[in-house]
Parts: C-alpha cells; sequence; structure tokens
C-alpha cells in the first residue's frame, strides 16, 4: 500500500477483511488504536458541544463500528508489529 498523497510505500500497514488499516508513524498508530479501542468516542468542547470533524472521525465506517473492534486491533497490533526488529537471527 502507498501513501495517498506522497505515494511513497507505507511500512506501518496490515490487511483486515474489510479493508486495509495503515499509519503514518507510532503516533499516528497510537492514535487510532485509542480511538478504536475507546467505547465512547466524544470530544466536549468549552461550550458544552461535541468536536465531530477530527482525522479519526474521517476514518470508513467499517473502522469505527464497534462489531469490528476486535479485528481492527488486531490489525494495528500486527502493524506495530512491523517497528519490532527481526529477532529471527
Amino acid at each position: 500500500m502507498r501513501d495517498p498523497y506522497f505515494g511513497l510505500p507505507l511500512r506501518l500497514q496490515a490487511r483486515t477483511r474489510h479493508g486495509w488499516v495503515w499509519a503514518y508513524n507510532p503516533a499516528h498508530l497510537d492514535l487510532l488504536r485509542r480511538f478504536v479501542a475507546a467505547g465512547l468516542r466524544e470530544r466536549p468542547r468549552p461550550d458544552g458541544g461535541t468536536i465531530r470533524m477530527t482525522v479519526v472521525a474521517r476514518l470508513p465506517a467499517w473502522m469505527q463500528k464497534a462489531k469490528n473492534r476486535s479485528e481492527v486491533l488486531h490489525a494495528l497490533d500486527r502493524a506495530r508489529a512491523a517497528l519490532l526488529p527481526d529477532r529471527r537471527s
């Protein structure tokens, strides 16, 4: 899979039955993981409303659904494993 803007290959990626999960860097991966793992995803504003237009609010619907939570979290964990050094040598 390639970055949609620069066209460079993405290292942090994993396939699910619904589509690809990918991140630009470890911080992005952590943000996605926290969002998907959260049971309640509201961000309160100081005036009492909620913020709806965030990076994670633009994720595909299948990534946001609770029924896909464990599959998406597992894919994010597989993507994180790409950061670890290969210990087979």
